[in-house]
């Protein structure tokens, strides 16, 4: 074990023995001071957790590198700092603070809404629990220039997190995002005030809901069908989450009149014990609404993570056994059936535009091509959707955009992920299909016939701790420096480095337009396929994802088409040694 590195954390953990931090914080820190393995306190203190872009995310517990309320209160005193010096001479400046089920989530929101009023700034402060994108609404429709929603959205329960919001709702981009950790930095823990200003603290709740709920709606394209179909059988869970608060309720406005909770899943509950992980990205998260979904014959079953910004999807089958639904063929047949119906509805006036991030399907853009409707590559996290919608607000119309991570936003009085819309649409498409004698699974596959067959699959490789970050970083500069010339047997023809902004095409050189550069490479081969690679910037990963095209002649044909298609991707794992 490096000394060095002991001496430093152990330096920097006695710092938190002072009287500046509570009884059960120095007794933690301590016990790690104590203990003979100095792993734990390493991990806890080697640096400080790093405020990014997007905000803050770790495990909870004490140390510099731990979420506890010192740690969120020196990153709330550098936003409050740099909120103030962006609207200076501003009278009523305010913000949003919401949370999440999570341990810990309520007593951080309070934390935060405290050092904010003590900072002058009126904060509208959620009475309990609520789904980040009513989060995201709320800032837009009160008007407030900021915001803070405590969540450590899908990752497990030992994590806690906080994003940060900008007055378009959105979290923050630059230079917003650099100024405030700019800010952050420069606070120490005597520079925290802690103590509130009542006064300023205003609690929010059920008259937003009721705004959110009409926003909601409007989301809606076909009500005629939902009336047709309003019988549906709806199996959904909120994992022990915020969606237990809105998704129910959004349903049932919409027209759905036969909408079953999974009781045990109801139930707030930060430890998540129905559960391994809270991520519908896992299936094994999906296990206890199939099996209700069985009970009463369900016509699908969804479920919302603890946050309720990403969304699970699960339908039947030609055999009638549940299907779940991956996060491209979720944002696939969302965009498919907002571009279908509402040309369909004539709803498309012409000026319409879609987006998706790079790492998503291309089928996406395939779709958007032949309807000619403007569709757009971002960056990974819906700030950057969100950015696109900014850009034209009033100007061009956005109705749709997604990403591969079971994120998808229908319309734009949101500005992040919204699971209660587009739940209540896809039970909308649901309704549609079945009207027209079709399932889900069915719709899907009338999309591969008619748009071409696509598989996706996704590697992460979990590298922890400073180690694990020293591990990736290496990877990334391995591939730069010398980057595959073929994939799954077909010679890579392209690549593009989101660092450099520069890619290379059949041996020619160009630049790429993106309004930043990111850690992402990406390699095209010659029969299709599309490898992206990037470090994820809130865990301890770095994620692959794949991308291959394959042949489909019917709807039969599909699972002879994704062996085919796995065959490819595990070549392709094993060029790149995973």
């Amino acid at each position: 074990m490096d000394e060095q590195l002991v001496k430093q954390c152990t330096a920097e953990a006695q710092k938190w023995l002072s009287p500046a931090f509570d009884a059960e914080t120095q007794a933690e820190v301590k016990a790690l001071l104590d203990n003979e393995d100095k792993t734990a306190l390493i991990d806890a203190f080697y640096q400080n957790l790093e405020f990014g872009t997007g905000g803050l995310r770790g495990i909870m517990g004490a140390g510099t590198n731990r979420m506890n309320k010192y740690i969120v209160g020196m990153a709330t005193q550098g936003f409050a700092n740099y909120i103030n010096k962006a609207f200076a001479g501003k009278k009523d400046i305010s913000v949003v603070v919401g949370h999440d089920c999570r341990n810990n989530s309520r007593l951080f929101a309070e934390t935060v809404a405290d050092i904010f009023s003590a900072n002058g700034i009126k904060v509208y402060l959620f009475e309990s629990l609520r789904p980040t994108p009513e989060i995201s609404f709320a800032i837009r429709q009160l008007g407030a220039q900021a915001g803070v929603n405590i969540t450590a959205s899908h990752n497990p329960r030992e994590y806690n997190g906080y994003k940060a919001y900008w007055d378009d709702g959105a979290q923050v981009l630059s230079p917003h995002d650099t100024g405030i950790i700019d800010e952050v930095n420069k606070v120490s823990i005597d520079q925290v005030k802690f103590t509130p200003n009542t006064d300023l603290i205003q609690l929010i709740g059920g008259e937003m809901d009721i705004d959110y709920l009409n926003a909601v709606l409007e989301t809606r394209i076909d009500p005629d069908v939902i009336q047709r179909q309003k019988d549906l059988c709806i199996v959904y869970s909120p994992l022990h989450g915020t969606g237990r608060v809105i998704i129910p309720a959004a349903l049932r406005t919409w027209g759905f009149q036969n909408i079953n909770v999974v009781k045990e899943q109801m139930v707030i509950d930060g430890n998540f014990p129905t559960v391994v992980s809270p991520n519908p990205e896992n299936s094994e998260a999906m296990t206890m609404g199939m099996k209700l979904g069985d009970k009463l014959n369900a016509d699908l079953v969804l479920a919302s993570d603890p946050d309720a910004d990403r969304l699970a999807v699960v339908c039947r089958d030609p055999k009638g056994q549940w299907c779940i639904l991956n996060g491209n063929q979720t944002a696939l047949m969302l965009s498919y059936y907002i571009i279908e119906n509402k040309k369909k509805l004539g709803q498309l006036k012409g000026n319409e535009f879609m987006v998706k991030t790079i790492v998503t399907t291309e089928t996406i853009a395939d779709i958007a091509k032949r309807n000619n409707v403007e569709y757009r590559d971002v960056y990974t996290g819906f700030k950057w959707i969100a950015r696109e919608i900014k850009i034209d607000e009033g100007k061009k119309k956005y109705i749709g955009g997604g990403e591969e991570s079971f994120g998808y936003l229908p319309y734009d009085k949101v500005r992040d992920k919204d699971s209660p819309a587009s739940i209540c649409l896809l039970c909308e498409i649901a309704a549609w299909a079945k009207d027209n004698g079709m399932t889900l699974y069915d719709l899907l596959m009338k999309i591969y016939l008619d748009y071409g067959f696509a598989y996706q699959d996704a590697v992460s490789v979990v590298k922890p701790g400073k180690t694990g970050a020293d591990e990736i970083k290496q990877m990334m500069e391995d591939f730069r420096n010398c980057p595959p010339k073929t994939l799954g047997g077909s010679p890579v023809v392209c690549v593009k480095d989101y660092k450099t902004l520069k890619m290379v095409a059949n041996g020619k050189e160009s630049s790429l337009e993106m309004p930043a550069t990111s850690n992402v490479l990406q390699w095209f081969t010659e029969d299709g396929t599309k490898i992206s690679v990037r470090p994820s910037g809130t865990e301890p990963k770095i994620k692959f994802y794949v991308e291959v095209k394959g042949e489909m002649g019917c709807a039969n044909c599909y699972e002879g088409a994704v062996k085919t298609a796995k065959t490819k991707v595990d070549a392709i794992k094993k060029d790149l040694k995973l």
